[in-house]
């Protein structure tokens, strides 16, 4: 059972990194060596990893130009591989691993740009959730209201950013996109339907909805977004969207 788990381990490793050598004692259906069959597959993986990343990370890929996408995925897929072989979970470490490769650290919102990417991914992949009849919310009094747990879609998303993070996303894939402002933008990501949408969030936003997340009381979530904070505008957005799929009262 050792030697069995060593050889697998041998050739895991062995598909991810060209360096290392073709495991031994590799044979075909027939009895023959199977390495040349070993790189095709080698280069396989690769190739559908390469793939994967570029299909969840396209304004990334833009971004940095294909050399410098397959060259960043080709160290990404060696450093991070796959631990599970559902694709549309692979990459949650890419953001991170992008901001500390030092050729591309001059772009300092590509790791924010990446996370709304993943986000996104994570929003069109969320379970579905019921609809929500808003006139519900407007029977609660004052008080009921603010003692009140709004639950939020699975498909919900919040992105913060001290970059013009949506606008460059934007702009990146739809060149007829306004050109970034220099500011921090944050990003509510919901699903109304089948594909997930971005949306920028106004002033408090952010604190307003990850309160919420959190399962603070609608009270809360309204204090902890400052004084600043545009409720009527998040609300509105959230309820348009989709976001809410239910209420609780105390």
């Amino acid at each position: 059972m050792a030697e069995a788990s060593t050889a697998e381990a041998a050739f895991r490793m062995g598909l991810l990194r060209a360096d290392v050598a073709i495991p031994g004692g590799l044979t075909d259906g027939a009895g023959r060596p199977a390495g040349r069959r070993y790189d095709v597959y080698r280069n396989n993986v690769a190739v559908a990893l390469r793939e994967a990343l570029e299909a969840g990370f396209p304004a990334v890929a833009k971004l940095i130009g294909p050399e410098n996408f397959a060259r960043s995925a080709g160290m990404y897929l060696r450093s991070d591989p796959p631990v599970t072989p559902l694709m549309m979970h692979y990459g949650a470490g890419f953001p991170a691993f992008l901001e500390g490769i030092e050729a591309l650290r001059g772009i300092g919102y590509l790791g924010d740009v990446a996370r709304l990417e993943l986000a996104m991914r994570r929003s069109y992949h969320a379970a579905d959730a019921a609809v929500f009849e808003s006139g519900r919310l407007a029977l609660l009094d004052e008080a009921a209201l603010m003692a009140a747990r709004l639950v939020l879609a699975p498909s919900v998303q919040v992105v913060r950013s001290r970059w013009p993070v949506l606008s460059v996303y934007r702009f990146t894939l739809r060149p007829d996109q306004p050109k970034p402002q220099a500011r921090a933008e944050d990003v509510l990501i919901t699903r109304a339907e089948y594909d997930p949408t971005p949306h920028l969030l106004p002033q408090g936003g952010a604190d307003f909805v990850d309160a919420l997340l959190r399962g603070l009381t609608f009270g809360a979530a309204v204090t902890s977004a400052g004084a600043d904070f545009d409720l009527p505008a998040t609300l509105t957005l959230l309820l348009q969207q989709g976001a809410i799929s239910d209420f609780c009262t105390a």
